[in-house]
């Protein structure tokens, strides 16, 4: 075994390092390096000021190499002990496409494999070139490291390929759980609005059934009336064609009848205005305004002396006694109002007055300069926006300037929403849902909620933002 490792070694030492055939009148150089006359003088054949060495790249000033007898005797005893090892060898070996020379070198920069010729160029030049086994070597143990990182890579991306493997599966539940969901809304819509409509048209037939009724029995006592009335103009005609004695016997009668005539009253009838409001879980108006709820409360320094403002400043009534109060610029004095403690200079804002049955009461936002020196309405060209109701079912407008309004449902609970940026205050009736009036102008100030309570015992409250809500 030790015979053929030492054959091995004076096989590769009777090499030569750039046609890696046995060494050819085999010439050293300087650094101590063998190659083939021929092949040395191919190398330095272009070569003026310096003479790198091909294999360790050591440069010299001239052009100097000696014979090497003794190494062409050791390589003619290589070629007789073992010829296929050579041929073995340059198979190895692929060839320069540009030079036709066996690769043999490599650039440790630009990682490519070179020829001795390719490795003189300029575009490797200044390069750290070294032999193919020796790199080999090296970037074999760089691989060798990076094996384990890359392993634990491959095991870790792995894991968040199965993460999300689970993800889309999860991904696919939800949205067929929502999916089924949202059939069973619409399916619950479906069946409320199948309801609705058979119960409207429950009432409408029995309208129309007791109007047709009303109708038949005025039709049967006009029917009558005018029997009646035929009759008498018969009776009438006869009388005028008797005698004078026997027209005027009978005429106390015939005025008598007909002074007593009663004609029958028209029967006139409307039809009802049928409609219907969705439940609170099928509006969209909730889901809308719950994200811009706001935790509105009464501003005590703001109140009239006569309001009642419970503990935690959500509710308000009016009451018999005037309070001795320092005066305040702020506060309303004339007419029993109050203004919100906070103030709103941007974003959406959201909150819910319950007014229940109260006969007089204005809802709204306005400025903080807003003038308190007035009674009842407040008469302003700007600065104020807001809706009341004036008496019994007269419900107004108040802006710049004051105009009727006409609810289909009568309002317990107002919604008023808020959007400084669009400048834009609307008012909902939260009984049906449905849009009250909207108020387009621009907010230049800050603007806090109004509320006008009237002179009459029953409360506003303001409604709670609970945990949920907020």
């Amino acid at each position: 075994m030790e015979f053929v490792t030492g054959l091995v070694h004076l096989q590769e030492e009777s090499s030569c390092p750039i046609c890696l055939d046995y060494l050819k009148d085999p010439v050293t150089i300087n650094c101590g390096h063998n190659f083939c006359r021929s092949c040395i003088n191919m190398m330095w054949k272009d070569l003026d000021d310096t003479f790198p060495c091909p294999v360790c790249r050591f440069c010299f000033h001239n052009k100097s190499f000696r014979s090497n007898r003794q190494l062409s005797n050791l390589t003619e005893i290589a070629k007789r002990l073992q010829v296929r090892r050579s041929k073995r060898k340059r198979q190895e070996y692929s060839m320069c496409e540009k030079h036709n020379q066996f690769l043999t070198l490599f650039c440790g920069k630009d990682l490519e494999v070179l020829c001795t010729q390719c490795s003189f160029s300029v575009q490797h030049q200044k390069h750290y070139i070294y032999p193919i086994k020796k790199a080999a070597t090296f970037h074999r143990k760089i691989l060798e490291y990076s094996i384990e990182p890359l392993r634990d890579n491959v095991e870790r991306v792995e894991k968040v390929l199965s993460l999300q493997t689970s993800k889309i599966v999860d991904l696919k539940k939800k949205v067929e759980d929502r999916r089924e969901e949202i059939i069973s809304e619409f399916e619950q819509i479906r069946q409320f609005l199948q309801n609705q409509q058979e119960a409207l048209r429950r009432q409408m037939d029995d309208e129309e059934r007791d109007i047709l009724t009303k109708l038949n029995e005025n039709q049967r006592t006009f029917s009558g009336h005018v029997s009646t009335l035929k009759h008498l103009l018969k009776e009438v005609e006869c009388r005028c064609v008797q005698s004078e004695l026997e027209l005027l016997t009978h005429v106390k009668g015939i005025y008598n009848r007909y002074q007593n005539l009663t004609y029958p009253e028209l029967f006139v009838f409307q039809l009802k205005k049928y409609g219907f409001s969705l439940p609170p879980q099928y509006s969209g108006l909730d889901r809308i305004i719950k994200p811009f709820r706001a935790d509105v409360m009464l501003d005590l320094e703001t109140a009239h002396p006569q309001l009642i403002v419970s503990e935690d400043r959500k509710s308000v009534r009016y009451g018999n006694k005037k309070k001795h109060l320092c005066y305040n610029p702020r506060r309303f004095y004339l007419c029993p109002a109050v203004l919100g403690s906070r103030s709103f200079n941007s974003g959406r804002h959201y909150w819910e007055v319950e007014v229940g049955n109260k006969p007089k009461w204005t809802l709204g936002v306005c400025r903080d300069r807003f003038p308190r020196n007035w009674r009842t309405w407040p008469v302003v060209e700007g600065g104020f926006w807001a809706i009341g109701r004036y008496i019994e079912s007269i419900y107004v407008i108040l802006g710049g300037k004051r105009t009727q309004l006409l609810p289909v449902v009568r309002p317990s609970k107002i919604g008023i929403f808020l959007d400084c940026e669009l400048g834009e205050v609307s008012f909902y009736n939260m009984n049906d849902r449905s849009l009250l009036h909207n108020f387009n102008d621009s907010l230049i100030e800050a603007v806090c909620p109004y509320f006008y309570i009237g002179v009459d015992s029953e409360p506003l409250k303001i409604s709670s933002v609970t945990d949920d809500e907020r």
